[in-house]
């Protein structure tokens, strides 16, 4: 077997971060460029792009980048931890028509994807992020999948079961059933199949986010779920045991729960990960919520892969007008798993934010926190963590009571809880005219006249 000097060489702990190139007649390239041209990337991971560096800079062109350099790697040189690197997928001169759908874009874009897999097999790389791909084009002998989440399914799930996750932040979304027609869905909804994809979900959210002790929020599958059974019988038959089952087992999982008021009332704020039944069920309001910067990752697999949540989109390929934000996004959000996957949780880009205020909570109720008064001591409010205060609470109630009852002294009008004996009967002799110049309002804090 052939030694990997890669391997052997590699003088960083950073993450190594595989970029597949997608269409290159898309967007791909020209999102690529606009985030690895910020020097701060190469302090953070060490990027190595499967594609071709004739076509980056075509883009550097197209954008007037001045300054992109990248260090050209293959089997018999070393990967530059310090750089951008590129790996040549093909020799030939591809000719960019930014826009078009070509059939020698769709092969270069397998080209791209079936090398960075030989690396990651290889553990050159610890993480890819896949840039768009034309699902139709790249169609061959060779690639005869759906789609890039297909094809990850198949090499690196060794026939475990994988969920379509999409991620923004504390917002994780995942489909029960992918890529099928949505006449298909109602049968492929069983209690195995949502049983198996609850399973990942869980385990991806301790493994690859580190939440110790995730809750998760289940969709129903019909409108209002199922209402009682009137409108379908999946949420009593199937969907609803096994949150049960799950519930049995001491997991936090809740539900089902009708998806357009969960989502319509920003519900999914108080959960760590969502379980939709359906594609669209799952990505139409994720989309609303967070289009700009969401990301596509494949839970339950061996390796980690992430992707921006859009598509070639053709119709701007070229003009320099794409939003990088979601690829980027990508790519911090693959550095951040490699790094819980290897016990480095304190050291992500981006924490995640529940997680570090119940590990404060956590904290704050080991050591009996107690806050001293006057006369005597108050346990710590933790409401305020919840919402998301930051500051110690300083005040106890007492010397709140003190400070509301300081305020109202230095009010004459309303000294002593209000007017007493004839000055209120004045006071709302007073008041009358305005009540009766009101148009029939009542008085506040008086009842309406519902008769």
């Amino acid at each position: 077997m052939k030694e990997n000097k890669t391997l052997k060489n590699r003088k960083s702990n950073k993450p190594r971060i595989g970029i597949t190139i997608g269409d290159y007649n898309g967007i791909g390239p020209e999102v690529i460029v606009k985030v690895l041209q910020d020097k701060r990337i190469a302090n953070i991971c060490t990027p190595v792009v499967y594609g071709s560096g004739k076509i980056l800079t075509k883009y550097k062109r197209i954008l007037n980048i001045e300054e992109f350099t990248y260090h050209q790697y293959n089997n018999n040189s070393y990967i530059h931890d310090q750089k951008i690197n590129v790996v040549n997928c093909w020799n030939e001169i591809q000719e960019l028509d930014p826009g078009k759908v070509t059939p020698e874009a769709g092969n270069c874009a397998y080209l791209s994807i079936e090398k960075a897999s030989e690396d990651l097999k290889s553990e050159v790389i610890d993480a890819v992020v896949t840039a768009p791909i034309n699902k139709a084009n790249i169609q061959s002998e060779k690639f005869q999948y759906a789609g890039h989440t297909e094809y990850y399914n198949e090499n690196f799930a060794k026939g475990r079961e994988t969920l379509m996750t999409l991620c923004s932040g504390d917002l994780r979304v995942g489909v029960v059933t992918g890529h099928i027609p949505i006449k298909d869905v109602s049968a492929a909804i069983t209690k195995e199949k949502v049983t198996a994809k609850l399973e990942v979900m869980i385990e991806s959210l301790k493994k690859d986010f580190g939440i110790t002790k995730p809750k998760v929020a289940v969709m129903g599958l019909n409108p209002h779920a199922g209402e009682e059974g009137l409108l379908g019988d999946e949420e009593i038959n199937i969907i609803g045991p096994v949150v049960k089952e799950f519930k049995k087992r001491g997991n936090l999982v809740f539900g089902p729960f009708p998806a357009d008021g969960f989502f319509g009332t920003f519900s999914f704020k108080n959960y760590d990960g969502i379980l939709c039944m359906y594609h669209d069920q799952g990505l139409i309001p994720f989309k609303l919520h967070a289009f700009e910067n969401g990301v596509n990752y494949t839970a339950g697999l061996d390796i980690v892969r992430t992707s921006p949540d859009h598509g070639t989109a053709y119709n701007i390929a070229g003009k320099g007008i794409a939003d990088e934000t979601s690829f980027r996004e990508a790519l911090m959000q693959a550095v951040d798993i490699v790094k819980v996957r290897n016990n480095e949780v304190k050291n992500m880009i981006r924490p995640n934010a529940k997680q570090l205020l119940q590990d404060r909570k956590d904290n704050i109720k080991n050591q009996r926190l107690v806050i001293e008064s006057s006369s005597q001591g108050e346990e710590f409010d933790l409401s305020e963590l919840e919402a998301g205060e930051r500051k110690e609470a300083q005040v106890t109630k007492q010397q709140k009571m003190l400070e509301n009852k300081a305020k109202n002294q230095q009010n004459p009008k309303f000294r002593g809880g209000g007017p007493r004996g004839n000055n209120k009967k004045e006071h709302w002799k007073s008041r009358k005219g305005d009540f009766n110049r009101n148009e029939g309002n009542n008085p506040p804090n008086q009842p309406e006249n519902n008769s």
